[in-house]
């Protein structure tokens, strides 16, 4: 893979002393927060928690996941529609414009698709699965299965840990290779890595980017740090 361009929407993230998040204006241009409530860090806490049973994890995780998946959402194009309400009086809203679906990147980006579905019935939902390679230490391609039509569509891109950001790269080389515009992509993710924010919307500056929480960093393993483990084992086993 080629080394990331250089875009002049990419800033340097630089954490606060506390090493726990950082304010939306040090992130890049295509990359959203949400907001620091303490809803979302008692939520956070609870899936960071090494005490967690599985039971909680799995609620909790589901519940940060849907305010992903709206506030996804809201970055949708709409248009104008008007509706006669029961009173018989006319109202002026919106209503989406174009179709979506989902992707979600295997194993731990399928424990996102029941959100999605939450919020969006009868979604379509399509799967990549990407391992590093053995041989070139490059994250591979080995299976997608995707809608047909999905160059047609708006697709959330789900996966809920960005360490180094090689798998979500190679994830949408993919949809890209499949006729998915770049502007049309939103990767929703729970706990990002500064590292992995800055190569992932310096090498795609149209893509949008929105994520739970930044950590503080990899460790010398390339874990994500506070982290909270391996999200895929703590979700489904």
């Amino acid at each position: 893979m080629s080394s990331t361009r250089p875009s002049p929407n990419t800033a340097t993230i630089s954490l606060p002393a506390s090493g726990c998040n950082v304010n939306q204006a040090e992130l890049p241009d295509n990359a959203l927060i949400l907001p620091p409530t303490h809803q979302l860090q008692a939520l956070l806490t609870i899936i960071r928690d090494e005490k967690t049973q599985r039971g909680d994890f799995v609620f909790t995780s589901d519940r940060i996941i849907r305010l992903l998946v709206e506030e996804g959402l809201n970055h949708l194009p709409v248009v104008p529609k008007t509706v006669r309400t029961p009173v018989g009086m006319d109202f002026d809203g919106v209503s989406f414009q174009g179709r979506i679906c989902g992707v979600s990147i295997m194993r731990a980006g399928e424990a996102m698709e029941a959100g999605l579905r939450d919020c969006c019935r009868s979604v379509r939902i399509g799967k990549i699965l990407i391992q590093r390679d053995e041989e070139t230490a490059l994250p591979k391609l080995f299976y997608a299965k995707l809608p047909e039509d999905i160059a047609e569509r708006y697709v959330l891109l789900l996966d809920p840990m960005l360490a180094t950001g090689g798998s979500c790269i190679k994830a949408i080389e993919v949809l890209m290779s499949h006729g998915v515009r770049e502007d049309r992509i939103l990767f929703l993710n729970l706990i990002a890595s500064p590292e992995g924010i800055n190569n992932v919307c310096n090498l795609f500056p149209k893509l949008r980017m929105i994520t739970a929480w930044v950590d503080e960093g990899l460790d010398g393993h390339r874990y994500i740090v506070p982290g909270l483990g391996d999200f895929g084992d703590r979700y489904f086993l």
